[in-house]
């Protein structure tokens, strides 16, 4: 337990003394229910997979023993024996056979979830990220549900797939910040579509903690429709962020349509302007991302001919991505060395 910093002899003092102290207690106690529920959830898995493979009677349960021992533990125990949480207990101890592996910061909600998916490449990510980025059962449900694996994963090489699965995103350089697309079904746009630019910048701004979680790990905000001037004209840049690990400015222009040519040149002087005017001591170059419905590939790869490499162009969706289509596209990634 932390070390309690004595507050002096005065009695409010002595009160703030014993609330500190109750609160570590607390906290300690919460984490150590849950690391002695997840470790007594491994050991009832272990020891029915171990009867199904070793049990002398084991025969005369069949397929029927989830169910029996639902019956005779909720009998003796009360709830917490369904058939469908012994099965979960049962796939825990499958899944991780050795429990030192799992990451301590887990609750049983997070290890749920991640038992959930099938393929072993996208539960190795989603449980390094999770960690990384320190994911709520809820933000990890949220990250699933809008496939942020296979949007990840389909921009990359084999190996770079197998990459993300083994250590998460790992930030190092501006390109590892992009998604493509990007997902902004948090922002509800009723179907079929009929937003503004100025209305959909709008709902990011009210949804602005989902959207620094689509964003990923290391964003925060500056400002929105941020001003600047060039030769006494003024522009602005629709929202600004600061990234901490990269150390850079990253600006956004949000486009309701298809991003072109012209774009790609509005968002060049962009940087341009925050490189010589904005940065101070350490910073690095901006980033900057035109963020459009649709994009041109030719007309955006002529655009950026020889122009900045900080600038990049990606698409969202007001929707949910098809997850199939996503799916079977990293698959051909990962099948293109085995012909």
């Amino acid at each position: 337990m932390d070390k309690i910093e004595k507050s002096g002899s005065t009695y409010q003092g002595l009160v703030n003394q014993i609330s500190e102290r109750y609160e570590q207690g607390r906290r300690a106690a919460v984490i150590a229910v849950n690391s002695h529920l997840i470790e007594t959830y491994w050991n009832v898995g272990r020891d029915i997979v171990e009867f199904e493979q070793n049990g002398s009677d084991r025969a005369t349960y069949g397929t029927r023993l989830l169910e029996n021992l639902s019956k005779d533990l909720t009998v003796r125990h009360g709830k917490g024996f369904s058939m469908s949480n012994l099965s979960r207990m049962r796939q825990f101890y499958s899944v991780y056979p050795i429990l030192a592996e799992l990451p301590q910061e887990f609750s049983w909600t997070h290890i749920v979830e991640l038992l959930s998916i099938s393929d072993p490449m996208e539960r190795s990510f989603y449980e390094r990220q999770s960690v990384i980025e320190r994911w709520s059962t809820t933000e990890l449900i949220r990250q699933k549900k809008s496939s942020l694996f296979l949007r990840l994963a389909a921009s990359k090489d084999k190996d770079g797939i197998l990459q993300l699965a083994r250590q998460g995103q790992i930030i190092e350089k501006p390109e590892d910040i992009i998604r493509e697309p990007y997902s902004l079904d948090f922002l509800q746009v009723p179907q079929p579509y009929q937003v503004s630019e100025s209305e959909l910048e709008t709902r990011i701004i009210s949804k602005l903690q989902q959207f620094l979680l689509e964003l990923g790990r290391g964003f925060t905000f500056v400002g929105r429709q941020y001003r600047i001037v060039l030769g006494n004209r003024p522009y602005y840049v629709d929202l600004v962020f600061y990234h901490r690990i990269l150390r850079c400015f990253v600006l956004i222009d949000l486009k309701k349509e298809r991003a072109g040519y012209a774009d790609v040149g509005q968002m060049n002087m962009y940087l341009g302007y925050f490189e010589n005017e904005e940065n101070i001591e350490g910073d690095n170059p901006p980033i900057g991302i035109v963020l459009a419905m649709e994009k041109d590939e030719w007309e955006v790869k002529y655009a950026m001919h020889n122009n900045n490499s900080n600038l990049f162009v990606s698409q969202y969706q007001l929707y949910l991505p098809d997850r199939e289509e996503l799916k079977a596209l990293v698959e051909r990634q990962l099948s293109e060395d085995e012909r």
